[in-house]
């Protein structure tokens, strides 16, 4: 038994434990005989840095795997990165264009930029990975991923083109969230949605015949430059006579038809709206209403949102170039000058060329610059058919939602799911595996050149939905696939340049863009686990188990090479090796839809089962006023810095205490400073045994136990074990964290270590009986296992802290026995005894307390109305009693001034005359009381006044609320005070 140092130091003992950990394989799945349980990681992009929702969410997959590694089951917490295509691509060329001399990624081909990125990689990336080791994460690094590997590679590969065989993945010109800064279709994830001040004008369009005008209304006047309908609601009667008829759009001269659709509120502006399919979601799907294939809808911006010309060529040049906001200018003028532009009157009567309004607009959460909806050629997911056996997993409860509140946003979502676009312009990423060769016609071949200018102004050939694809695993088989298609006659060739065809050669080239990450991602179950499409998976973890065969679930030490996994001997069964599916996957409620439904919707369609058995949705922490966290609004907490104040095992203990399944989680620094004290509270508690010969037990079961306290306490811990049990199979992360912590602090620490604690005799201190001294051992060893979870790093320092020298721990408590809630070692009337006697204890401390009684006053206790179980009671506690509440039993009855108490039947008389001033003390609880009462009022009067409720701050009235409680208990417990005084 080491002995503990005084001060409890977390920085000195975190470090050498992960090392040690690690290094001894304890991380790793090595009992091929138990049962197997699987997690995986939500995988941070490998530019990322830990943030308090990577603290969050990793610790509660760490308190879970832990939990299963000491129940004895296999554990296996896959963990790895995400390549992360977009920021890591951006992160290099930044690096790039700081360089002296600067350098641009089209200064590269694109095999040398993709080495840098490696490099970089190598070098650079992956820093979360060391910081997810800091916050204590017990992951299989012995097997880490990154969605770039050679293997995980193949699956991705493998999966675009079975799906593309299937008819589930195809080629299609829709409008895209465009990022015109970085050059690229972003997901909705990475838009972030600006409040900005904008204006409506409002336009006049002339009707074709002469007849007249209609007027729309538009937050976007440059896109009239590509207008193609005005849609009217054919409920309307305003404008029924007007349905199929023609308006001449002012600038353009475009003929464009009036057209009825439900998307055109009567209520809303003139009823009347201005349809732009290329540039719009909502006039996209209006278009497709009214017959407009994708193919026809004017396009009329670039890669970098600058105009071009359309196909009817009816955009005057002077647009030609220019970017939307100038653009924009420009239209508004001449509509102006032409008198096509409606003046907006405000309230004081002054004309002025638009309404002023706040409007929604999204920019993309990287580039800064606004988003464009663009119609682009991009290759798309059906969606809606993978969509069907997720939602029915859902649905009969094979995949289990926690908290159920999340299903109805669920079903939702799935059953209004659109096509999902899986490709990105970039360079960083999965390739996709697709050629595009020249279209053919009945004639034979037809070389189609699709000319275009790029984001620099220069022709250049493009991809179009024109072009022929072959979608292969590798350039051989495409080049096989084109050879078929052509016809022998053609040699076929693969090109950098553009689809294209000779007498004798056809050109292939290969796209250029990539997958979108979270289409990779998607696989993440499965890949992780070596499922590359072929017929048996890469090797996983595995060896042979070992370990104590009374007290731990330890696998002998070391590394190990990979070997195959065998299935479970329990039968459980599944996949690869029974890790397939996962038992539960932890994520935060902001990717259900981006990462969640996406694996569910692969796993399902290519492992024939579920990617896991349950999906818990925790929250996001908030700032300590509620607010988002933001950079912007400098409330980012950095949790490396906390782990830095107080300790991982603090910030860990904080986040599962504060984890209410439904509920957001406030920062509150105070509380991690408080689960600092608990952890300083448990290692004194430690070193209070060690001075008392208190070691660590070598049995999993209770010691035998004669006194009452010992049976109480035995008792105490079993009833925890089960709490916590119940908890965890909840996913109530709360409910078991501070079921432990009110165990150890109080239960533990403040009232049996109290009660066992030696009494002076004379000078000296007596000794601790040896039967306290096992229980407290056991009892301890009991809180340490329970607390690992939460706390691991303490918690292992003090298991082998407390080892008998005589019995050393023969491994470490990471792999030892999850405590039994053997319910034979209970015993209700020794339990009845103890907490009787702790509520009496309570009920006189708070006496002395509320009436000023000086600490060290010992006072006679009286009794009356005891029954003889209380009688004795009373009389086997004596001893307790003196020491914890510094009274004496006394015969007879009290006289004079005194307080009262009850607990259960009997009243309990502490005799006060000569000890306070009980006049001057009911003078005092009188006045305290009326003040009190005062507070209360007038803050009861504030909540009653429905202006302040409705008007106030949200968060002010919360404090008025708490404030009001706090004033009535107060009040409430200064009365009871009153009241003892008689």
């Amino acid at each position: 038994m080491s002995e503990l140092p005084k001060t409890f130091d977390p920085a000195s003992i975190e470090s050498r434990w992960y090392a040690h950990w690690e290094a001894s394989g304890q991380f790793r799945p090595d009992r091929p005989n138990a049962e197997p349980w699987t997690i995986v990681n939500p995988p941070p992009n490998v530019t990322g840095s830990l943030h308090i929702g990577h603290a969050l969410d990793n610790t509660l997959q760490d308190i879970l795997t832990r939990h299963a590694r000491l129940k004895g089951e296999d554990a296996l917490w896959v963990v790895g990165t995400d390549h992360a295509g977009i920021a890591t691509q951006m992160v290099v060329e930044r690096q790039m264009g700081a360089a002296v001399p600067p350098q641009k990624r089209t200064d590269l081909t694109r095999e040398e930029f993709v080495a840098k990125v490696w490099a970089w990689k190598e070098e650079s990336g992956g820093e979360i990975t060391q910081q997810l080791r800091r916050l204590g994460c017990s992951m299989d690094w012995a097997n880490e991923r990154f969605t770039m590997d050679e293997g995980f590679s193949k699956a991705v590969l493998k999966v675009f083109v079975d799906l593309h065989k299937q008819g589930l993945l195809y080629r299609d010109k829709r409008l895209v969230n465009w990022d015109p800064g970085l050059g690229t279709a972003i997901s909705d994830l990475e838009v972030e949605t600006r409040e900005i001040k904008g204006s409506f004008w409002h336009l006049r369009y002339p009707l074709a015949d002469g007849s007249g005008f209609i007027e729309v209304a538009t937050t976007r006047p440059e896109t009239m430059l590509a207008d193609m309908a005005v849609a009217v609601n054919a409920s309307d009667a305003r404008y029924t006579m007007l349905i199929g008829k023609q308006v001449k759009l002012p600038i353009t001269g475009r003929l464009i038809p009036i057209i009825a659709d439900d998307h055109a509120d009567p209520e809303l502006g003139s009823g009347a709206v201005k349809i732009t399919p290329g540039h719009d979601f909502n006039d996209f799907e209006v278009g497709k209403r009214a017959g407009m294939a994708a193919g026809s809808m004017l396009n009329m911006l670039d890669a970098k949102a600058r105009v071009v010309q359309v196909s009817d060529g009816l955009i005057p040049d002077k647009f030609i170039g220019k970017p939307t906001d100038e653009a924009r200018k420009m239209v508004v003028a001449q509509l102006k000058e032409e008198g096509f532009l409606i003046a907006h009157i405000d309230k004081d009567g002054e004309e002025h060329d638009a309404e002023p309004r706040t409007i929604q607009t999204p920019y993309g959460d990287r580039s800064g610059v606004v988003i464009e909806p663009w119609l682009t050629d991009q290759w798309y997911v059906d969606a809606k058919t993978l969509a069907q056996p997720a939602i029915e997993a859902v649905r009969t409860g094979a995949i289990d939602i926690v908290p159920k509140t999340w299903e109805k946003t669920f079903f939702n979502w799935m059953d209004n799911i659109q096509p999902w676009c899986v490709s990105r312009q970039l360079w960083w990423g999965h390739q996709i595996p697709a050629w595009f060769g020249p279209a053919r016609d009945a004639n034979g071949l037809v070389s189609y050149i699709d000319h275009n200018v790029d984001a620099d102004g220069r022709l250049v050939e493009t991809i179009s939905g024109q072009n022929e694809s072959f979608v292969a695993l590798t350039e051989e088989e495409a080049i096989a696939a084109a050879q078929a298609a052509y016809g022998d006659q053609y040699k076929i060739v693969v090109d950098d340049r553009f689809p294209r065809a000779t007498n004798d050669t056809v050109y292939l080239v290969r796209d250029t863009d990539v997958l979108d990450t979270w289409f990779s991602s998607a696989l993440w179950p499965f890949a992780t686990l070596g499922w590359t499409g072929e017929s048996s998976p890469l090797p996983q973890a595995g060896g042979a188990g070992g370990g104590h065969a009374l007290t731990s679930n330890a696998a002998s030490e070391g590394e190990r090479e990979p070997t195959p996994q065998s299935p479970p001997a329990s039968g459980r069964g599944g996949q690869l090796g029974g890790r397939y599916p996962n038992d539960v996957l932890i994520s935060g409620f902001d990717i259900l839809f981006f990462w969640n439904a996406r694996m569910m919707m692969q796993g399902l369609h290519f492992m024939k089962d579920v990617p896991f058995r349950t999906l818990y949705l925790h929250g996001l922490v908030r700032a300590a006023d509620g607010a988002k966290m933001s950079k912007s609004k400098g409330n980012v907490v950095n949790p490396l810095g906390l782990i830095d104040q107080y300790g991982a095992d603090a910030l860990r203990f904080f986040m599962a205490a504060m984890e209410s399944q439904g509920r957001d989680i406030k920062m509150d620094e105070k509380r991690v400073e408080g689960y600092r004290n608990f952890a300083t509270k448990l290692w004194n508690a430690a070193r209070f045994a060690q001075a008392n010969g208190i070691v660590a037990s070598t049995t999993l079961e209770a010691p035998r136990a004669e006194l009452a306290v010992n049976k109480w306490i035995i008792a105490e811990t079993i009833a925890t074990v089960q709490t916590v049990d119940l908890a965890l199979a909840d996913y109530r992360f709360d409910g078991a964290a501070n079921a432990i912590y009110q165990f150890a602090w109080s239960r533990f620490c403040d009232w049996y270590l109290e009660l066992i604690k030696p009494q002076m005799v004379g000078d000296e201190r007596g000794q601790i009986d040896d039967e306290s001294k096992a229980v407290a051992g056991w009892v301890l060893d009991q809180i340490l296992v329970l607390l690992h979870p939460f706390m691991p790093f303490i918690t292992e320092e003090l298991w082998h802290a407390m080892a008998d020298p005589a019995h050393p721990r023969d491994h470490d408590l990471i792999v030892a026995k999850w405590p039994m809630a053997d319910a034979r070692a209970l015993d209700p009337e020794a339990s009845k005894e103890v907490d009787w006697l702790i509520s009496l204890v309570q009920e006189i401390r708070t006496a002395r307390n509320e009436l000023n009684v000086p600490p060290g006053t010992r006072l006679p206790l009286h009794v009356r109305d005891a029954n003889e179980t209380t009688l004795a009671r009373l009389e086997r506690q004596a001893p307790a009693l003196a020491r914890l509440a510094r009274v004496t039993h006394a015969d007879g009855e009290a006289t004079g001034g005194a307080a009262q108490v009850v607990v259960d039947e009997a009243t309990f008389v502490l005799p006060l005359e000569g000890v306070i001033d009980l006049d001057s003390e009911r003078a005092r609880l009188t006045k305290a009381i009326a003040a009190a009462e005062k507070e209360r009022d007038a803050l009861s009067g504030r909540l009653g006044n429905a202006s302040f409720v409705e008007r106030a701050k949200p968060e002010a009235v919360e404090k008025a609320k708490a404030d009001h409680a706090d004033k009535a208990a107060e009040a409430a417990r200064l009365q009871a005070a009153l009241g003892r005084l008689g």
